[in-house]
C-alpha cells in the first residue's frame, strides 16, 4: 500500500468517526430534550400536588416579594422571635345587623324575668313600680333530636242499613277512615326517618354503622342493615322518578353543559377495584330557567354513551374536546375556553422550585386567553343581545390576535413538547373554540360543572358502600330537591 493509499484510508476513517460522532450529538441532543421535559412534566406534576390549585393569574407584574426564599423568611421569623416588643391592636367595630341578619331564620323565644309584686326597694324599703324592660342578651340553645312513636289508628264505621231486612245490599258493609300511604309497607320507617338516614349519610358522610350506635343512644335499636334496605328501596320507588324527570327536562333545554370523569367503584362485578369507571355530569345553562345537575354512572367512557344520554336534545353543548361527544346527533357544540388556558400553563417551563420562567410563549398565551375571561367579566351585566353584539366587535379582536400568535408560535421550532400539544389542540378545535360567538347565553368555560362532582364525591363518598352505585347516584342528585320540597316522600 502506498503512501497515498494510505493517506486515504485515513480520511475516510476520520470522516466515518466524525460522522458517528454527530450522530451521537443528535443522539444525545434529543436525549437532553427528552430529559427536560421530563423534567418539566416532573415539576408541573409537583406543582399540581403541592402548588395553589386555582387558576386565577399569578402575582401582579411589579409586585416585589419581602421574602425571596424560605432561608431568609426562617431567619426574619427567628430575629422577630428576640423581640419583647407587643404590637398595639385596635379591636374593629362589630358591624350592626349582623348578628339579627344571623339569627333571623330561627325561631324566637322570650324567656322573660319580672320582678316579684311583693319585692320593696332594697335601699329605702319603699314600694317599686315597673317602668320599663330591658333585653340582657341573646343566646342560641340547642335543642337535641328526639324520638317519638306514632301508632296509626283507623277508625272503622258500619253501615246500618246495609245487610239489613229490606236492604237492596244484602250483607254488612264497613268502611274504613282514608289514611296516609306508607313509606315502606310492614316496616316503621317515616319520611322524616328515612330522610334523616340518607341526609346524615349522603349529605355530611356520617356511616350507617355510626348512625345505628346515634339511634341506640336515643333509644332506638336500628340495625345499619335496614337503613341499608331503606335506602334502596325509597332510592327505586321515590327518587328515581324524580331523577329521570330531572334529565327530561334537561333534555329540553337548548344550553347545556357536560362532563365526565374518572372514579373507582369498589365491589362492581366484572371489574376490579383499581379500575376506572366513568361519572358524567349534566348541568343547565345558567340562561336556563330550571336549573338541575344530573349524574349517570357508566363502566366506560365510549360515545354511545353520551349520545344516549343526550337523544332528543337540539341545542348548544358546552364540553372539553373529548372526540366522543362527536357522536351525539342534533347539537352544536361549544368549547370550553379554560382548557386552552390549562394546556398553556403547562407549558410555561418551571425553575426547580416550582417558579413560573418569565418571557415563555405559554405564558403569552395564557395572557391573551385572559384577556378573554376579563371581557367576559365586565359583559356580566349586559343582555344577551348585548353580549353578542359585544363580543362580535371586542372578543372578536382578541381571537384574531390569539390565532394570528399561534400561527407565529407554531412556525417557531421548540423542544417543548407541552407547548406543541397546547398549539395543536387550539388550532385543531378553533371552529368550537369561536361557538360562543353567535350567542350571547354562551359561557366561555366549562368549569361549572367540575366542582359539583368534587362535593359529590367528598360528601356521598361513591364506591364505597355496599349500595349498587346507580341507586347512590340517583339519590345524590335528589336529595338535594327532595330536601327543598320539605322531605316530599
Amino acid at each position: 500500500m502506498t503512501e497515498h493509499e494510505e493517506l486515504l484510508q485515513l480520511r475516510e476513517l476520520v470522516q466515518a468517526q466524525k460522522e458517528q460522532l454527530a450522530a451521537k450529538d443528535k443522539i444525545i441532543e434529543k436525549q437532553n430534550i427528552q430529559i427536560e421535559n421530563m423534567i418539566q412534566a416532573l415539576l408541573h406534576a409537583r406543582k399540581k400536588l403541592f402548588g395553589r390549585s386555582s387558576e386565577c393569574s399569578g402575582q401582579i407584574e411589579g409586585q416585589l416579594n419581602l421574602f425571596e426564599t424560605t432561608q431568609e423568611l426562617a431567619k426574619e421569623l427567628w430575629d422577630e422571635q428576640k423581640k419583647s416588643t407587643v404590637p398595639s391592636y385596635t379591636r374593629t367595630a362589630r358591624q350592626p345587623g349582623i348578628r339579627a341578619e344571623m339569627l333571623a331564620g330561627i325561631p324566637k323565644e322570650i324567656e322573660e324575668y319580672i320582678i316579684n309584686p311583693e319585692d320593696s326597694c332594697s335601699q329605702c324599703g319603699s314600694e317599686l313600680k315597673v317602668i320599663g324592660k330591658k333585653v340582657v342578651r341573646t343566646e342560641v340553645e340547642f335543642i337535641p333530636a328526639k324520638l317519638k312513636v306514632v301508632q296509626i289508628v283507623q277508625q272503622v264505621a258500619k253501615c246500618m242499613e246495609c245487610g239489613t231486612e229490606g236492604s237492596e245490599f244484602p250483607k254488612d258493609h264497613f268502611q274504613k277512615a282514608a289514611v296516609p300511604t306508607p313509606v315502606l309497607p310492614h316496616s316503621i320507617a317515616t319520611a322524616s326517618l328515612v330522610a334523616q338516614a340518607m341526609y346524615q349519610k349522603f349529605g355530611m358522610g356520617v356511616p350507617l354503622n355510626r348512625q345505628e350506635s346515634d339511634f341506640y343512644r336515643l333509644g332506638l335499636v336500628l340495625p345499619r342493615r335496614n337503613m341499608a334496605y331503606w335506602v334502596i328501596r325509597c332510592s327505586e320507588e321515590w327518587l328515581a322518578p324524580i331523577y329521570n324527570r330531572i334529565h327530561e327536562i334537561l333534555l329540553e333545554c337548548e344550553i347545556l353543559h357536560m362532563d365526565e370523569t374518572r372514579i373507582q367503584c369498589n365491589k362492581e362485578a366484572g371489574k376490579k377495584a383499581s379500575s376506572d369507571s366513568w361519572m358524567w355530569v349534566i348541568q343547565s345553562g345558567a340562561c336556563e330557567d330550571v336549573r338541575a345537575t344530573y349524574f349517570h354512572y357508566s363502566r366506560t367512557r365510549g360515545g354511545d354513551v353520551a349520545r344516549e344520554l343526550l337523544e332528543g336534545f337540539h341545542g348548544y353543548l358546552t364540553t372539553d374536546a373529548y372526540t366522543g361527544y362527536e357522536k351525539v346527533e342534533g347539537i352544536i357544540r361549544n368549547l370550553c375556553w379554560a382548557h386552552v388556558r390549562r394546556y398553556m400553563v403547562e407549558s410555561i417551563p418551571l425553575d426547580t422550585n416550582g417558579k413560573e420562567l418569565s418571557g415563555s410563549k405559554g405564558a403569552e398565551g395564557r395572557e391573551l386567553i385572559n384577556l378573554l375571561f376579563k371581557l367576559e367579566s365586565e359583559m356580566k351585566d349586559l343582555t344577551y343581545e348585548e353580549k353578542r353584539e359585544k363580543r362580535q366587535e371586542a372578543s372578536r379582536a382578541i381571537l384574531d390576535a390569539f390565532w394570528s400568535w399561534v400561527e407565529e408560535t407554531s412556525a417557531i421550532p421548540t423542544t417543548n413538547e407541552k407547548l406543541t400539544k397546547a398549539l395543536g389542540y387550539a388550532r385543531n378545535q378553533r371552529k368550537y373554540l369561536e361557538t360562543f360567538l353567535v350567542d350571547g347565553r354562551l359561557v366561555i368555560s366549562n368549569n361549572c360543572v367540575n366542582p359539583t362532582y368534587v362535593h359529590l364525591q367528598q360528601q356521598g363518598k361513591l364506591g364505597s358502600l355496599l349500595i349498587p352505585p346507580k341507586e347512590q347516584l340517583r339519590m345524590q342528585s335528589c336529595i338535594p330537591l327532595w330536601k327543598a320540597q320539605g322531605q316530599m316522600i
